[in-house]
C-alpha cells in the first residue's frame, strides 16, 4: 500500500470513485452535500493497494479541517485510515498549522480519540448523520 498527496484537479476521477462508493452509496449522503465545491481548495491524499488501485482518501482544508476520510469497505480495519489521517496531519504541520479538527461521524469518535483528538461541543447533524467536532493540537506530536 502507498499513500500519495494530490490535488482534486489531478485525481478527480479516483476521489469521486471512492467517495461516491462510501458516502453516497453506502451512507446515502446526497451528492450535492458530498460535492460541496470546496475540493479545489483542499489538499488530498489517496491510498493505493498493491495493484495501484485507489482504496481510500481524505482531504484537508487550508484552515486545518480534515474531512472526507473514506476507505472502501473491503479494505477497512487494516490501518489505512490511520495512515491517511497521519498524512493529512503531516500536511497541516508542513503548512505551519498548530491544530487540526474534524467533524467526525459519532460512530468513528473512538477512532479519532485513540489518535489524540478531543471532543468539543455537542453532537450535531450533517447529511442526516450524527457528528461531533474534534480537535487535535499538532504542535507536540
Amino acid at each position: 500500500m502507498k499513500i500519495e498527496t494530490t490535488s482534486f484537479e489531478d485525481s478527480e476521477a479516483e476521489l469521486r470513485t471512492i467517495r461516491e462508493t462510501v458516502f453516497c452509496l453506502e451512507q446515502n449522503v446526497p451528492r450535492d452535500i458530498e460535492w460541496d465545491g470546496e475540493d479545489s481548495d483542499c489538499a488530498h491524499v489517496i491510498a493505493y493497494d498493491e495493484n495501484n488501485a485507489p482504496i481510500g482518501t481524505g482531504r484537508i482544508k487550508p484552515d486545518g479541517k480534515i474531512g472526507r476520510l473514506a476507505i472502501l469497505k473491503e479494505y477497512r480495519q487494516r490501518g489505512i485510515g490511520e495512515k491517511i489521517l497521519n498524512s493529512l496531519i503531516d500536511l497541516a504541520r508542513n503548512k505551519g498549522l498548530n491544530q487540526v479538527y474534524i467533524h467526525a461521524q459519532t460512530h468513528a469518535e473512538s477512532f479519532y480519540h485513540k489518535r489524540g483528538f478531543a471532543r468539543e461541543g455537542d453532537e450535531f447533524i450533517e447529511a442526516d448523520i450524527k457528528h461531533i467536532k474534534m480537535l487535535l493540537d499538532i504542535t507536540h506530536i
